[in-house]
């Protein structure tokens, strides 16, 4: 999931390049997309041109990464769709076994700092959907906004999604620093916050975003499974209870309601939101191998 790299280059090294990198394109994610005042634009202190030309190299090398599989995607609307909801099955990192590992058998340890790195990950989905909707075609457009008044609750503050995670992670708590966290999961958010903020990969985010809602419910409901066995209260844990069943609903007005027809409407969109879509996976893909990795877990 990252540039090709010289394969002189020790394993250290290419820590260091991605970490560097990623780090560096997380302060830039923080620094435009937080309101501020203009006398506190933290972006007047970040090497922004450098920043920019980063996040631009990182996103094409990402894009060439799963060009081959973005191939096979049809462009023909019913197609498409039938093969986006393939990727449940098929996807890159669909059915880790990570995550009936931390179901069944995790300590609470364990359970923690994947939970922190998530955290620190998060990308903030109702953000990244008031993002992708600007100017989108009106069909597409009213399912955005209504995923995105589910993910604020319908209003309501108790109901919002996001503060639902800061819960958990309060109540356990975590601290969840881009510094103690691993760059896979940095990478994830920053390929998330950079389709979502460049409008030429508008489609590109709305395939990310849509594979998401495809994926998570089954994810969800086994982290949920493991945060009970580690008697971690409803109450705490409601965020991933929660999104093992809503996003199921989510995925199917998704698919119908934006992918279907922005596809119908022009069919060069299929292999952008194709594109997005394994983007999206491959990400989650490379973290997953990562924290196993760290638990050792092979």
């Amino acid at each position: 999931m990252t540039a090709p790299m010289n394969e002189n280059l020790s394993a250290d090294t290419v820590e260091q390049t991605q970490r560097s990198l990623h780090l560096g394109l997380a302060m830039l994610n923080r620094a435009r997309l937080t309101p501020c005042l203009p006398e506190d634009d933290e972006t007047a202190g970040l090497d922004l041109r450098r920043l920019l030309e980063d996040e631009a190299r990182f996103l094409r090398a990402m894009r060439a990464r799963v060009a081959p599989a973005v191939a096979l995607a049809p462009e023909d609307p019913v197609a498409f769709v039938s093969w986006f909801e393939g990727l449940e099955r098929t996807g890159p990192g669909q059915g880790d076994r990570l995550f009936s590992w931390l179901a069944h058998e995790a300590p609470r340890e364990a359970m923690c700092w994947f939970l922190e790195q998530e955290a620190a990950g998060e990308a903030g989905f109702e953000d990244l959907t008031a993002l992708v909707q600007v100017r989108m075609p009106t069909r597409p457009k009213l399912e955005l906004a209504r995923n995105y008044w589910d993910e604020m609750g319908h209003g309501r503050e108790p109901g919002m999604h996001g503060p639902m995670l800061e819960h958990l992670v309060h109540a356990l708590g975590l601290e969840p620093r881009p510094e103690t966290t691993v760059w896979q999961s940095l990478a994830l958010a920053n390929t998330m916050a950079g389709l979502a903020s460049n409008r030429h990969l508008a489609f590109h985010a709305i395939g990310a975003l849509g594979v998401i809602e495809l994926t998570a419910p089954g994810r969800a409901a086994l982290v949920a499974a493991g945060l009970k066995r580690l008697g971690v209260g409803p109450d705490d844990r409601h965020y991933f209870d929660l999104h093992a069943v809503l996003d199921v609903r989510h995925s199917a007005t998704w698919n119908t309601e934006i992918i279907g027809p922005l596809v119908a409407e022009d069919p060069r969109r299929a292999k952008a939101i194709a594109e997005g879509a394994l983007m999206r996976l491959e990400c989650g893909a490379a973290c997953f191998w990562r924290y196993r990795d760290h638990f050792g877990i092979y």
